[in-house]
């Protein structure tokens, strides 16, 4: 849960859930501390029609820097993934679960360190909110700590990659969990991390279609 001295995303919702609305609001959210240092928020980019919805856990120092979502060496895999498994990239919505980049400083280095579980959770009312404005048919959760802010700290993408999975709330979207691209750059047989990346979006397309 989030700590009591900071007041959550909700706090800083706009009136109006529609993405330019909400994206506006974003640049001034101060509902947990990751903001302090932190370059700018990183919120999701895509169309307002898009039937597929990608999440991923955090900015990394690029997206940091440039403002936009999986433009660093892991938004460059995923590209290639999502090409492999036939999926357009212009047709998808990509997202973070946490909106600012959490890291630790190493020499001249921001190395990613991973938000704490109540930090996912202050920032959890962008994600509810960017979900209700865009409508997925389907959404992709890139990771644990995506894949926990949506199901709870037991939920474990390794038992549970690759398949449809109902949203917790009846009514939404479904689901397919699967490893974060940033996962496959540090695996030791990169060839066979990507090609289950890719087959697990390639049960989100195979549902889409």
């Amino acid at each position: 849960m989030p700590k009591p001295d900071w007041p959550t995303a909700a706090a800083f919702l706009p009136a109006e859930h529609d993405l330019e609305h909400l994206r506006a609001a974003a640049a001034e959210c101060r509902g947990c501390p990751l903001h302090e240092h932190a370059t700018q928020t990183v919120f999701g980019r895509g169309g307002p029609d898009a039937r597929l919805a990608l999440v991923g856990e955090q900015p990394g120092d690029v997206e940091d820097q440039e403002g936009e979502p999986f433009v660093g060496p892991a938004g460059r895999l995923l590209n290639r993934a999502l090409e492999d498994a036939q999926i357009d990239r212009a047709d998808v919505y990509l997202t973070n679960a946490v909106k600012h980049f959490k890291f630790t400083v190493r020499g001249k280095r921001r190395i990613h360190a991973t938000p704490d579980t109540w930090q996912v959770a202050a920032c959890r009312p962008w994600l509810d909110a960017e979900l209700q404005a865009v409508r997925p048919d389907l959404v992709v959760l890139l990771g644990a700590t995506a894949a926990k802010s949506v199901y709870g700290s037991s939920f474990r993408v390794t038992q549970s990659r690759g398949v449809l999975l109902p949203w917790p709330v009846e009514g939404g979207p479904q689901t397919v969990a699967t490893i974060h691209p940033s996962a496959v750059l540090r695996a030791d047989d990169r060839g066979a991390a990507l090609a289950g990346l890719v087959a697990d979006l390639r049960v989100a397309a195979q549902a889409l279609a």
